[in-house]
């Protein structure tokens, strides 16, 4: 046997691509969390149908997992695949555009039957030159026959049997990227501890294809990617939407105060109301309702009655919720509202990403309802952002929207866990003197009124959505009114003192300065960085603070021949910026595809920027 070929890498890029029922989700986030333990940097994309089980074998039921890791500091779930594992013909016809140029695909090659290959709309028997893939590395394994074989003496039914190919899948590219199997098997026992079976089956499969990468060393290399040199701590690897949950978590610990969270399940949000709810051991109570408006009015109700109180939905959700955030905005009660933003309108696409609530976000509602809007931009950063809504919250006394998106939501990263102690204090305007206590009696220097709760002897006063006199009088007043709407839209403009400036990536001054915001950040700093590697004078302003706006935005703004704002929608920010900020030319990079980014188009764009 020949000495395997080993190839070192900065970094790689590996795309997990089957039918809905091949388990490629799983796949991928075993091969990523056995990667972060290793201690690479990763960044990850899951990406599936919303169909719940669309016709098996079509491009349409396509689900695939990407993930890049490194050696250096990664911010991207990769461009394009240097390698593919297709499990199936249509896996081919979906992904052929996401591959490197010259790179590798690994497909079950028992899978493309002449059945298979029709079911994908190939119009030949040879799938790969009609995807001009023929210059690519192509490695047929027959996973299928071979996972068959390695089960046959299991006893395990048909079903079974192939839902193990998955594992073959893992083993063989575990092999090719010298991942060890101790970290995928302890999950196998742990999560099917009750079906022995399933476990040695799953084990069993798992090693097979491990050592078919041994025996095919003839046909491709091992690689090797080093360890990422990162800071010292305790790290796990963790998703947007599980990092959203506990920046709650910590929220309501240092608050002193119970957490609340009524919320309906929608994709893709919901996966923080299944993280929360099995919180119970923290106090967590989590409220699933009947429909958007229950859950945001039991929010409500939980705040009134003294908690830190969340929903969570996303576009559909956030429109239907809207008469409610009203009630809050007029109630002056602290709500955090997450939207993991989906492609839209209406249902859309459940479950692609987009940024196209941003105006919704901002102006979504009847009257002048101003409210907070802050945005996440990393899957980790989830977690600073919904602290820092719950701090603004309470301690201001206003409703804030928190933007996320399906590719945080969903993507993962390697984070490191700050003790409470490393966390800014959180001090709720909780009412202490009944003697001169009015319900809409304010802080001179940040507005807030006062929050009193049901219980507090000598607090007593009305609340609801009809406009208030200051003692908490329904008032008709047009002055009142007046003075009302202005103190609310004031209220929300002063949180600019709790935020911090606006910083620049790159030069403070120069030719072109990008512009992004929320979850388009790892896209945005990695394009800059490659084209300021380039010698290009470019910079970047990536927004996490939408409303109010950082306070030296124009300074920043003002320092630059250009700007040109990215984002996954139609304009939005770009509009926005616009109505704030109206001395500056605004241009534009949008994609509303239901996908991210990918560097080599907004280097593209900016390029052809810098050119004109």
């Amino acid at each position: 046997m020949k000495d395997t070929k080993v190839i070192e890498l900065e970094e790689v890029t590996i795309r997990f691509s089957g039918d809905s029922g091949d388990g490629m989700q799983l796949t991928g986030t075993l091969f990523s969390d056995a990667t972060a333990l290793l201690g690479n940097d990763i960044s990850t994309f899951p990406d599936y149908p919303s169909e719940i089980r669309a016709p098996q074998g079509t491009v349409g039921g396509v689900s695939g997992f990407q993930v890049q890791f490194g050696h250096k500091h990664v911010n991207t779930p990769g461009d394009n695949a240097h390698v593919l594992v297709a499990m199936n013909p249509a896996a081919i016809k979906a992904n052929a555009r996401f591959v490197e140029p010259g790179g590798t695909i690994i497909y079950d090659s028992d899978s493309f039957t002449e059945k298979n290959l029709k079911k994908a709309n190939f119009a030949t028997d040879d799938p790969f030159a009609e995807c001009n893939l023929d210059d690519y590395f192509k490695i047929p394994v027959p996973i299928t026959s071979l996972t068959i074989e390695g089960l046959k003496e299991f006893g395990l039914d048909n079903k079974s049997v192939l839902r193990s190919k998955n594992m073959f899948a893992l083993g063989l590219v575990c092999w090719m990227f010298n991942r060890p199997l101790d970290f995928v098997e302890e999950f196998i026992r742990a999560k099917f501890s009750k079906k022995p079976a399933v476990v040695d089956s799953n084990v069993k499969v798992l090693h097979d294809g491990y050592n078919y990468g041994l025996t095919m060393q003839h046909m491709t290399p091992s690689y090797l990617v080093h360890p990422a040199e990162i800071e010292n701590g305790t790290y796990r690897n963790i998703n947007g939407n599980h990092a959203t949950a506990w920046g709650f978590l910590a929220a309501a610990e240092k608050s002193g105060l119970e957490l609340f969270l009524g919320s309906y399940p929608i994709t893709p949000a919901t996966d923080i109301l299944t993280a929360l709810s099995e919180r119970k051991d923290l106090g967590v109570k989590t409220f699933q309702a009947e429909d958007e408006i229950a859950g945001i009015a039991s929010a409500i109700g939980a705040s009134f009655a003294g908690d830190l109180a969340i929903t969570t939905t996303s576009g559909p959700g956030l429109a239907l919720k809207s008469e409610a955030i009203g009630l809050a905005v007029m109630a002056e009660l602290p709500l955090v509202i997450v939207n993991v933003q989906r492609g839209g309108p209406s249902t859309g696409l459940p479950t692609k990403t987009e940024q196209s609530d941003l105006l919704q976000a901002l102006y979504g509602r009847n009257g002048e309802s101003p409210v907070v809007v802050l945005a996440a931009s990393t899957p980790s950063d989830c977690f600073n952002y919904a602290y820092m809504a719950s701090k603004i919250a309470l301690e201001r006394m206003v409703p804030v929207i928190l933007l996320t998106d399906g590719f945080l939501g969903n993507g993962s990263e390697p984070w490191k866990i700050p003790t409470m102690a490393e966390l800014p204090s959180i001090t709720p305007r909780v009412a202490k003197s009944a003697a001169d206590f009015l319900a809409y009696k304010r802080d001179e220097a940040t507005l807030a009124r006062d929050w009193a709760f049901p219980g507090m002897p000598g607090f007593e006063h009305r609340i609801g959505g009809l406009e208030k006199n200051q003692t908490g009088t329904v008032s008709h007043d047009p002055e009142n009114h007046q003075v009302n709407s202005e103190i609310r839209e004031e209220k929300v403009q002063r949180v600019a003192d709790m935020i911090p400036q606006l910083e620049v990536c790159g030069d403070e001054d120069g030719d072109v300065l990008v512009v992004s915001w929320g979850g388009t950040y790892g896209h945005m700093v990695s394009t800059v960085r490659e084209l300021r590697l380039e010698g290009k004078n470019v910079s970047l302003a990536h927004f996490n603070y939408i409303k109010p706006l950082p306070t030296n935005t124009a300074e920043v703004f003002g320092n630059f021949k250009k700007i040109i704002v990215c984002e996954l929608n139609m304009g939005q920010f770009a509009g926005y910026l616009r109505d704030k900020l109206p001395q500056f030319t605004y241009h534009q990079a949008n994609k509303l595809k239901g996908l991210p980014f990918t560097v080599s188009e907004l280097k593209e764009k900016i390029t052809k920027l810098l050119e004109d």
